[in-house]
């Protein structure tokens, strides 16, 4: 055989593969080849490409709304890091103003609403437990969110419960946590908000630093507190109510030993005097001119005879609005995910039928001048404006931003838009319907009937009688 007679050697020095190039010749495998020569003007095309193409990457990237986000970036993340490491490097990255994301959109006309008199640009907020410390407070905003909450933020440090601590459940698009307020404590995060502020600050009247947009501050108590005090809400009034436009007092967090049970009528009273009388001692902000509200966030378990009363000491009380709520010890039967057995509070759209009950009894037992905040597994336009055609005012998201990414914010507000137009109508015409239509009204007097009015005619002859015969 010719092959085996001229030797493997000799045959595979002969063997050659042609590769075309771009001056149409051959390059063999296993002989040196000299490579072309690099000349000034090859150097410049290949720079300005790379300088192009990075160039058109860093447009992308920081758009907060492109694909990039939510189908590539996000679920890497998921994928790579367990649910609490990958919550904590998109705090870090959206802290950074360098690697930030942005929305780099104004919002549309139809999304404005009103929230205690004031414009609001439109009517999505971010709820706490993303931001825990206020370290990305201003990224946030730049994705478009009105409402920013940070927190909750507790009067000391602490490290919250052992981990793991946070559950994803994919396959129902939603998480369980049992985070326990891990917090840097309030010297930590005061430090943080007062370092954002300029020195010479724009004269918007806000704590958020811009037009239009709303910066609150959740209150937390401490683990080792005891379980029937108010003092680390009262604690937390004094010390951020100069630096907040709301107060969140957050009496609802299912991983607090004890926290839920300061919804109780009693108790409840004294937490909501004790705040307010607080809130109202303060002095004048440097920030703003006004103090800030106290809002109540309640959980989505209570039965509705609980919610009454609650409403009930909440009318009575001087406390601004109520969001509706927060994470649901319940379970479903419909969940599917191997996480769903896991300890803690549940939140994302399984949450929703509880969140929207809760928030319709609380509407048919609260005047119109108390607001309610809808929160509780929205993730789309739809959802949101299903919360206000229930009376709510505002909504806040938390599970949907960690599954969506950056852009989410800013599709629910297209996709609201967009559902707003089909009926010609605006955020605020759906809410004041609503609000109208559903809240609780102050019970008229009721007109005497005829035979009270006969009895306290008598009662009056007689008082008459008897003051005559005293002055004969």
């Amino acid at each position: 055989m010719p092959i085996l007679q001229r030797g493997i050697p000799q045959t595979l020095a002969r063997i050659s593969f042609r590769i075309p190039n771009r001056a149409n010749t051959s390059r063999h495998l296993f002989t040196k080849t000299v490579p072309a020569k690099r000349t000034p003007i090859r150097t410049g095309l290949y720079t300005t490409a790379f300088i192009l193409s990075a160039g058109v990457f860093a447009v992308y990237y920081f758009d907060a709304r492109s694909a990039l986000h939510r189908y590539l970036l996000t679920p890497i993340l998921r994928n790579v890091l367990d649910a609490e490491a990958g919550h904590k490097v998109a705090v870090k990255t959206l802290r950074s103003g360098l690697l930030a994301p942005k929305d780099p959109l104004g919002d549309d006309a139809r999304l404005k609403c009103k929230l205690w008199d004031e414009v609001i640009s439109n009517p999505v907020g971010l709820a706490a437990g993303f931001d825990k410390d206020g370290e990305a407070i201003d990224g946030l905003f730049g994705l478009g969110f009105s409402w920013v909450e940070i927190g909750s933020v507790t009067p000391k440090p602490q490290p919250g419960n052992p981990r793991p601590r946070m559950f994803r459940l994919e396959e129902d698009n939603a998480v369980i946590n049992r985070y326990g307020f891990p917090s840097q404590g309030h010297s930590s995060v005061l430090a943080r908000i007062r370092s954002r502020i300029p020195d010479f600050p724009p004269k918007l009247d806000r704590a958020a630093l811009r037009d239009g947009a709303m910066l609150a501050v959740n209150l937390g108590k401490n683990k080792e507190s005891p379980a029937d005090s108010v003092d680390d809400f009262v604690t937390g009034v004094r010390a951020f109510g100069p630096y907040a436009d709301v107060l969140v007092v957050n009496v609802s967090s299912p991983n607090t030993p004890g926290l839920r049970g300061l919804q109780n009528r009693e108790t409840l009273e004294v937490l909501l005097k004790s705040v307010t009388k607080a809130r109202d001692e303060l002095e004048p902000p440097p920030l703003t001119s006004r103090k800030p509200k106290i809002v109540l966030k309640v959980a989505p378990d209570l039965e509705e005879s609980q919610l009454i009363d609650m409403a009930d000491v909440i009318r009575n009380s001087r406390i601004d609005g109520v969001i509706v709520s927060n994470t649901t010890i319940q379970r479903p039967k419909n969940l599917i995910s191997i996480n769903k057995s896991e300890t803690g509070g549940l939140s994302g759209p399984p949450v929703k039928p509880f969140s929207l009950k809760a928030l319709q009894t609380l509407r048919a037992h609260l005047p119109a001048s108390i607001p309610l905040i809808g929160c509780g597994g929205i993730v789309t336009g739809k959802d949101a404006l299903e919360y206000a055609r229930a009376g709510a005012s505002m909504v806040q998201v938390y599970t949907g931003f960690g599954y969506d990414g950056v852009g989410t914010c800013r599709r629910i507000k297209d996709q609201l838009v967009d559902e707003l137009a089909k009926d010609d109508k605006t955020w605020q015409q759906v809410v004041d319907d609503a609000v109208s239509r559903s809240s609780w009204k102050e019970p008229k007097p009721k007109e005497p009937s005829v035979q009270q009015l006969i009895a306290e005619a008598e009662e009056l002859k007689t008082m008459l009688d008897k003051l005559a015969k005293s002055m004969v």
